[in-house]
């Protein structure tokens, strides 16, 4: 684990919420010179605590309206090929994310397709007719939004005090 000072933890609040504030932008925001910030951000990069900056596409906006999580349970002969299995999975144009898990499950894969046949295509052809694959179930998602989304909403909704 890395510790982060003030500044530091202010820096990664503020990339988290927006990775595309300008440099002089997030200086202020964190009340540091922009030639002191930009020199932590290259270190917080360095130090691997901030591993990239990424577009949040809008799937619908794209032709793939409808987005699932694919639980996958592999067969017990297959779990030598956790690894080849995880990797197969990200190069497909429908994953968004696949998550390695503990507990019953192996996968949690993230999908967007352009609707509920695509979907079905998916699952019998990609992990349902795989050998390997024991069990699927999947769950779509009606809406989706970051933790820090879900703060900003609930205090838009809340009553203004007087």
């Amino acid at each position: 684990m890395v510790e982060l000072d003030p500044i530091d933890a202010a820096i990664v609040r503020e990339l988290r919420d927006d990775a595309r504030l300008a440099n002089n932008v997030l200086a202020a925001r964190v009340g540091i010179a922009p030639s002191t910030c930009h020199g932590r951000v290259r270190a917080l990069f360095e130090r691997g605590v901030i591993r990239g900056a990424h577009a949040e596409i809008d799937q619908a906006s794209i032709g793939r309206p409808l987005q699932a999580m694919i639980s996958v349970r592999l067969r017990p002969h297959a779990r030598g090929e956790l690894s080849a299995f995880a990797h197969a999975m990200s190069t497909l144009p429908e994953v968004l994310n696949v998550y390695f898990l503990a507990g019953a499950d192996d996968f949690l894969i993230h999908v967007a397709t352009a609707g509920s046949e695509e979907l079905r295509e998916f699952v019998l052809h990609h992990l349902s007719g795989t050998k390997g694959v024991a069990m699927t179930e999947t769950s779509l998602i009606f809406e989706h939004l970051r933790g820090n989304q879900v703060a900003a909403q609930a205090s838009a909704q809340r009553p203004a005090q007087a």
